[in-house]
């Protein structure tokens, strides 16, 4: 199949491809009209249309004799556990926690909240909502009380379901607590919090309004699913952003369900029966379409991982799931491979496991850098794919559709754009821009189906978020460019860019350099206020374990790279080594924050944060720092 072809009808004829690709799942009632507009001239796919998916991802695959296949498996080394689930036990489990749901007096277009760690209840948790029509939020768990009751107040579930425990690598973290303090601190108080019991000796205070989680499932009937619009929301996400206010990502069911297969085809070429692994937490939304969704309506097996990528129980832990589970597409951040890289330079872990089953590696979640790239390719002889998608599409925009035509990748480069994705390069003005001249990145409406419906509870934070910047286009919040052969290179958020003396220089592109130097595992570069030249680079690194090398040297070293690969006026001057970098529990590193503190200007602690601790430590490497120049 030709890509350049394949690509042109969409964009040429989005109705007649997406109705094409609407035939490839099965609907109760069959959409007729395909393609057409809300209040703000925004894309609604197959309105018309009825299904469920829940159906989708169980029942369907149970009907045509696929009960038995495998469908999750859960592997978690935390817990020393690994566990087999077939869509027969799945089915029934989901159907009968449902069936729960509603004898609690959950309906169709309801709302309820899930808060629990990587276990296979929390896919059954997702899915029973589904299957009744309910509308779930996954909150990362662990999330603060407040930052709870912030999302409770905003989504007004009438059920919380939550686990007993969540484990980070050393320590249990009990949930029930936090839960209850949510409540309190919440306007908004659910009917009922559901509590599936661990039994790992994690605190569970009682309240009047819990329901015990094995209870409820077995003292219930298995229920069918409940026929929705295509247009009915299926899930509530809250964005991982770094500042403000979060924003309540709402979903369609139709829409979402035709990507996903479309996606798990000719983005991903898996096929039905493979092991998918998608090593991603289901709060955010990565968990969401390739843990649960996309491979489940795929018919493929995935993997529900309770762990970290290092010190659970060392740096080999991906590559052990990868040749014990015979996976044969992963997904990750390259957060994780960074991670890895740093406790393992030399992939002597890597040796260890027989990998040959891998097909594909798939990056995103924040841009790749050359050197992981290297890094892994040199230990892994399988494509290395960075792609680029948000919270907002909820499936790839810009990637190489390894399903469509195998074209060849280039580093740097998030691939070209998805079908169904017209995705433009503009200036302040709105004009387009010739190859290689960066801007800002923006999607010509429509967007294809799968894209956020609206922000919850404030169509008008929808409209001022994405569609009046560049009128007639979904404005993403990224910069990049694209080439003569239509690779695109996102360059990251366009707030980013920092501006030296005039000069409009992307961060990206020096951290690239930087972390190409041999001792650097990973880095970050903010733009921090100066009084000559308006902003200059300030650059983090943390390095590789078991290097040592004497401070000055390095940042000798790392200043005459960057200098002699961008030039001199990128003045960058100084090279701080830490520990580790601060990031949201997605893996984006904070760069704001960092600003905030090295500038020394007040800043709100983002709720996304993966360890607070990290604040302290940042302070104090800076002042150490600053007592060294």
């Amino acid at each position: 199949m030709n890509y350049k072809e394949f690509y042109k009808k969409s964009i040429e004829n989005p109705e007649q491809f997406w109705a094409e690709q609407a035939n490839e799942i099965d609907w109760y009632k069959k959409p007729e009209i395909i393609l057409s507009k809300d209040e703000f001239d925004y894309p609604l796919w197959f309105k018309d249309g009825e299904l469920n998916a829940c159906y989708l991802a169980l029942d369907k695959h149970v009907e045509e004799g696929f009960g038995e296949q495998i469908a999750l498996i859960y592997d978690s080394p935390v817990t020393q556990t690994i566990r087999k689930i077939s869509f027969n036990e799945a089915k029934t489990e989901t159907a009968k926690l449902a069936g729960g749901l509603q004898s609690l007096g959950v309906e169709k277009g309801d709302n309820v909240i899930i808060y629990m760690p990587m276990i296979p209840q929390a896919f059954f948790a997702m899915l029973a909502c589904a299957r009744i029509g309910a509308t779930h939020s996954v909150v990362y768990g662990g999330f603060a009380p407040n930052e709870l009751a912030i999302r409770m107040d905003d989504c007004k579930p009438k059920v919380i379901i939550t686990a007993s425990s969540g484990i980070e690598v050393d320590k249990l973290i009990a949930y029930k607590p936090l839960v209850d303090e949510a409540i309190e601190l919440a306007n908004h108080k659910p009917q009922n919090v559901v509590v599936f019991n661990r039994k790992l000796g994690a605190k569970i205070p009682f309240k009047k309004y819990d329901i015990d989680y094995d209870a409820l499932v077995y003292g219930s009937e298995e229920i069918d699913c409940v026929p929705v619009k295509s247009t009915h929301p299926l899930y509530v996400l809250y964005t991982s952003g770094t500042t403000g206010k979060p924003k309540g990502i709402v979903r369609d069911t139709g829409g979402y369900a035709v990507a996903l297969k479309f996606s798990m085809k000719y983005v991903y070429d898996v096929k039905p029966d493979e092991v998918y692994w998608a090593a991603s937490d289901i709060g955010w939304a990565v968990g969401h379409s390739y843990s649960v969704y996309g491979p489940l309506i795929n018919r493929n097996t995935s993997i529900i991982f309770e762990g970290k990528p290092i010190k659970t129980p060392d740096a080999s832990t991906f590559w052990r799931i990868i040749s014990e589970h015979k996976v044969q597409t992963m997904f990750t951040a390259p957060t994780a491979i960074r991670a890895i890289k740093k406790e393992d330079p030399n992939g002597e872990f890597i040796k260890k496991y027989e990998l040959s089953c891998l097909r594909t590696q798939f990056l995103a979640g924040e841009r790749c850098d050359i050197a992981t790239l290297d890094w892994y390719k040199s230990h892994i002889d399988v494509p290395v794919i960075d792609h680029w998608w948000q919270t907002e599409s909820g499936w790839p925009m810009i990637s190489i559709m390894i399903g469509v035509e195998k074209l060849p990748y280039k580093p740097g480069s998030s691939g070209k754009a998805v079908s169904g994705y017209d995705i433009r390069i503009l200036d302040e003005n709105g004009e387009e821009l010739n190859p290689n001249e960066e801007g800002y990145v923006a999607i010509k409406l429509p967007l294809p189906p799968g894209a956020l419906l609206t922000v919850l509870n404030n169509p008008e934070r929808f409209k001022a978020g994405y569609l009046e910047r560049f009128p007639g286009c979904y404005f993403s919040g990224d910069g990049g460019y694209k080439d003569e052969e239509g690779y695109i290179f996102i360059t990251g958020r366009v707030d980013d860019v920092i501006n030296v003396a005039g000069h409009r220089l992307s961060t990206a592109d020096m951290e690239e350099v930087v972390a190409a130097h041999q001792s650097v595992a990973e880095c970050t570069i903010v733009g921090i206020n100066d009084e000559l030249k308006g902003q200059i680079p300030f650059a983090m690194v943390v390095l590789k374990s078991g290097e040592e090398m004497e401070h000055f040297q390095l940042e000798y070293e790392v200043i005459q790279l960057v200098r002699e690969k961008m030039g001199a006026v990128i003045s960058l001057k100084n090279v701080m080594v830490v520990q580790r970098l601060p990031k949201t529990r997605s893996g984006k590193i904070l760069r704001k924050l960092l600003r905030s503190i090295i500038d020394k200007e007040q800043f709100q602690i983002p709720s996304t944060i993966d360890d607070v601790l990290i604040i302290d430590e940042i302070k104090s490497a800076h002042a150490e720092y600053r007592h060294l120049k």
